[in-house]
């Protein structure tokens, strides 16, 4: 995983909330045995429609989604957080998520920033005034800043999921930097443990 400190670019306004994981990625795209090529399937039963607003031009290129409330409930799907990614996406940004959704965001680098409804509200209506504003989160200084909108909101991360994205540890990662404690154990075990 790599490391994240700061994610800067665009948004894009999902205003949307109770999206669950079979509406981020269709379970149809789950038989894939590869664990690429899933930015296709994101929302794909919502991008026949043309208003949708991933169809929408003026937010080419965003890093930032920004959601409604109980983003990501539903069943766990890694799948969804890798949609999400591949689709070019470093940042989630909702009143609230599922703690599933959530536990998978952090475990694949993904930042998934809860901020209260009104400042989620006011962040949609910025974005759409202007779909060139920037949107700042600052993963170590724990903010979300919009210089042109005058925004800046903190947010809670804990530290263990902090220290994961500034040091981009994954589960493995994490595991390995008790390599030499593991190793100690394994060479004292008795061989009949198998």
């Amino acid at each position: 995983m790599k490391a994240v400190r700061v994610v800067t670019g665009t948004a894009i306004p999902l205003r949307r909330s109770d999206v669950d994981t079979d509406q981020i990625i269709p379970a149809e795209w789950l038989k894939q045995v590869s664990r690429t090529g899933f930015e296709a399937g994101l929302f794909s039963a919502w991008r026949d429609d043309r208003e949708f607003v991933l169809n929408d031009e003026r937010y080419a290129g965003a890093s930032v989604l920004v959601a409604g409330a109980a983003f990501g409930v539903g069943s766990s799907r890694e799948h969804a957080v890798w949609a999400i990614q591949q689709y070019g996406f470093d940042a989630v940004i909702a009143p609230s998520f599922s703690d599933i959704f959530r536990n998978n965001s952090y475990k694949n680098g993904l930042v998934a920033i809860s901020l209260p409804a009104e400042t989620v509200e006011l962040l949609w209506s910025v974005i759409e005034a202007d779909p060139t504003t920037e949107i700042t989160i600052d993963v170590e200084r724990l903010t979300v800043e919009v210089p042109a909108a005058g925004i800046e909101e903190s947010f809670e991360l804990d530290g263990p999921t902090q220290r994961r994205f500034l040091e981009g540890l994954d589960d493995i990662g994490i595991t390995l930097e008790h390599a030499e404690r593991i190793a100690d154990f394994e060479a004292t075990r008795p061989a009949w443990l198998g």
